[in-house]
């Protein structure tokens, strides 16, 4: 049983334990705290989001919809590692659930998982979950095949870590939605056992130190699913429409970014034109933006026709800060359309906290 954290205290747990922590607008007020009690909380509970590419997953999650109010959660973890901050107190997350699962988790005394659950939100002996659970809704598919980032699945146990830590919790205070409630499925596509024991490994050392953190970069393989004009006089961004791997989870769907920050990056874009004169020019570079607003062009490489097909290999180095992405724009500097062929990027990125 504990109070509550404040949210200057929960900002501070997160990044203690080495989360990248986004305040959305308005969170430290927004809750469901006039629909009934928040606290005294016993645990964290993970959930999935249930959503693909395109939505404003971070809105939902603040906002709700017009069948269930926001929050939704404590906080919205994205597949690029970010713990955005959504609610500060009673959230729609958990609902109603097993008062087995609860007086187990307060005890942190079952094995590898908790009793099965045999209620569910308005079942009669449903305990209210929303009162006594922070919450993350951690971005996926929830279908069982959209993977889970190693950046993303690293988050979820760093902010679990925070909150256990901050009260002195165990790693048996947290579990899956689908732990609580006998309706439900989520988390899908890892093992909540296997979750536990890496939020164990994390209370076991320092706060902001893991010895399950991969110091390895992460792969990214993008490149265009067929050949598309590129057209005099403007600068145009690549648009990744193949995309073979992603590990960090920055790039959307058919999407121009490949990398954002705070991080670091170091590959190449393999381009093959063909149309291009002999002697006349393509220029690519990198440029950085933050949303959809560009913010600085990087260094120009050109490009010169051979008269046939024509083939280069583009660097791509450098390091970006929190809120800015990375996209790779072409310039076609002849008086004739040419022709994208191919642009296979391949890059290693390390991610910063």
């Amino acid at each position: 049983m504990a109070t509550p954290l404040t949210a200057t205290r929960l900002v501070a747990a997160l990044k203690a334990e080495g989360c990248a922590v986004r305040e959305v607008a308005g969170w430290r007020t927004n809750n469901r705290n006039h629909k009934g009690p928040w606290g005294p909380v016993h645990g964290a509970m993970i959930h999935h989001t249930v959503t693909g590419a395109g939505t404003d997953v971070v809105g939902l999650i603040f906002h709700g919809h017009s069948a269930l109010p926001g929050p939704l959660a404590t906080g919205c973890i994205t597949k690029d590692g970010v713990v955005h901050l959504t609610g500060n107190g009673r959230a729609n997350h958990a609902g109603g659930g097993d008062r087995d699962v609860l007086d187990a988790v307060i005890g942190e005394s079952y094995g590898t998982y908790p009793p099965p659950t045999h209620e569910h939100d308005g079942s009669a002996g449903a305990v209210d979950g929303n009162a006594r659970f922070y919450g993350w809704e951690c971005e996926n598919r929830g279908d069982g095949k959209d993977p889970w980032p190693p950046a993303q699945y690293l988050a979820m146990v760093k902010a679990t870590a925070a909150i256990c830590r901050a009260h002195g919790w165990g790693h048996k205070s947290a579990i899956g939605h689908l732990e609580w409630s006998d309706w439900k499925v989520d988390p899908r596509g890892f093992d909540m056992a296997g979750f536990r024991r890496d939020v164990a490994d994390a209370l076991a050392l320092p706060a902001g130190r893991w010895e399950g953190e991969d110091p390895m970069p992460q792969y990214v393989n993008l490149g265009v699913a067929g050949e598309y004009q590129l057209r005099p006089g403007a600068w145009d961004s690549v648009e990744f429409t193949a995309e073979w791997t992603d590990e960090t989870g920055h790039h959307a769907t058919g999407g121009s970014v490949f990398a954002r920050g705070p991080a670091r990056f170091s590959g190449t874009v393999s381009l093959h034109i063909d149309g291009l004169p002999a002697g006349a020019v393509v220029q690519a570079r990198m440029s950085e933006y933050q949303g959809d607003e560009l913010r600085a062009d990087h260094p120009i490489h050109e490009i010169a026709g051979t008269g046939g097909g024509t083939f280069v290999v583009v660097p791509l180095t450098k390091r970006l800060a929190p809120g800015r992405s990375m996209r790779v724009r072409l310039l076609n500097q002849a008086a004739v359309p040419v022709t994208v062929v191919s642009a296979v990027l391949t890059a290693l990125v390390w991610k910063e906290t």
